[in-house]
């Protein structure tokens, strides 16, 4: 095991990559001397990683949201900001930037090493940490669009040979193809599209396979997209910038993806890029796609948490929508009408607001598609009710008319 005691000193901020390039071995030799190093603060993005359930008491952690294992997080302290402004958190000292643990591809004859899978916010925190200590997986892919780490950058290394892990998720069902094929009539040939993970994401990248020379300019990369490369749909001739390349931050996905992310025309990217707001202004053809815990009858929508628990965060949505619906071609968000029972249309959000009514152009669910983009506000509410599950539909209706 690596001695991190002569790299991390009490009171030192500590941050790590996230999901399959979260540098697992590291963190966890981290957490089993943070005793003998005293208190720390450390920054984790998505993790998979179980013992962040229940972190040592000398860790206080921070997120940008509760993802993954960081649901059931104890202590969890979540910054509530979009991701584009990671980059600038980490610049000011706000998130915790002094030791970086990176998992990197092993370096090329150049001395090089990659960030692989997982540039995303890691690829602008690197450039403001005092001390990088990185795991060379001899597994983790090399990959291009961002420069890489030179190993005398590193002040301590590991080698691992281990599988980059793969994303768990469920499968589509019914419902989410549903949503899929009505989320699907409203992209355009030559569209370029923006898109989360999970099943109902990859429900509607398969649905898009009937389309034509779409582009793709996302924080995350998902299986689905290799799908639409093979089938020739994904060609991003039309995109405005970047033309022919799928630009991500990270890829979230199975091992078949990963393997084959040599054989893709993508180039990952920092989110200094990928969420940039004047980068994003510069694609017409944007179409955001994302997903919710629930949207109230005025339109706002709310994806991070409920009943005073976060379940996600800001994270990129913010970004994306807005940058659809003012200079991009459309904002969608979509949703299952109803979870564990209850509406996921509501008269009031119960949990904050994390993209403004402004910001949404349409809601989907499997009941139908509300067209929000130039409708009068006191039209909202009907058109919303219009596609919430039908049980719920009355109740909807007379709240709607109690503050009308």
């Amino acid at each position: 095991m690596i001695d991190l005691r002569a790299h991390v000193r009490a009171g030192s901020g500590v941050w790590w990559s996230q999901a399959g390039a979260e540098a697992t071995p590291l963190v966890d030799a981290l957490l089993d001397q943070v005793a003998e190093i005293g208190p720390i603060r450390a920054f984790s993005g998505l993790s998979f990683n179980r013992r962040l359930r229940a972190v040592p008491p000398e860790v206080t952690l921070v997120s940008y949201g509760a993802m993954g294992e960081l649901r059931k997080a104890r202590g969890l302290q979540v910054v509530p900001a979009h991701y584009s402004v990671l980059p600038r958190l980490f610049a000011e000292r706000v998130l915790p930037g002094d030791v970086g643990l990176v998992q990197v591809s092993p370096p090329g004859t150049d001395g090089v090493c990659s960030l692989g899978i997982g540039v995303d916010y890691a690829g602008d925190a690197v450039r403001h940490s005092r001390v990088l200590i990185g795991e060379i997986n001899h597994r983790m892919p090399a990959t291009t669009g961002t420069p890489g780490i030179p190993l005398d950058r590193f002040a301590a290394t590991i080698e691992t040979d281990r599988p980059v892990p793969p994303a768990p998720d469920r499968a589509p069902d019914s419902v989410d193809e549903a949503i899929a094929a009505r989320v699907a009539e409203l992209v355009q040939d030559g569209d370029t599209v923006q898109m989360g993970v999970g099943a109902l994401p990859t429900a509607i990248m398969d649905g898009l396979a009937g389309h034509r020379d779409l582009g793709f300019h996302s924080g995350m990369l998902t299986d689905g997209v290799l799908r639409l490369v093979e089938k020739g749909v994904l060609t991003g001739r039309r995109k405005e910038i970047d033309e022919g390349l799928l630009v991500t931050g990270t890829a979230i996905g199975s091992a078949e993806l990963y393997a084959r992310l040599g054989q893709l025309p993508v180039v990952f990217r920092p989110a200094s890029y990928t969420h940039d707001p004047g980068v994003l202004a510069r694609l017409r053809s944007l179409v955001a796609i994302n997903s919710a815990i629930e949207v109230d009858l005025s339109g706002q929508v709310n994806g991070e948490a409920i009943g005073g628990r976060y379940l996600g965060g800001i994270g990129g949505q913010a970004d994306f929508s807005g940058a659809a619906a003012r200079t991009g071609a459309l904002s969608i968000i979509a949703l299952r009408a109803t979870a564990g029972g209850s509406s996921t249309i509501v008269p009031r959000l119960h949990g904050p607001v994390s993209t403004g009514r402004a910001d949404v152009d349409v809601v989907v669910t499997e009941h139908g598609k509300a067209w929000l983009r130039g409708c009068p506000h006191d039209e909202y509410g009907a058109r919303l009710v219009a596609v919430a599950a039908p049980e719920h539909r009355d109740a909807l209706t007379r709240a709607l008319q109690e503050v009308s």
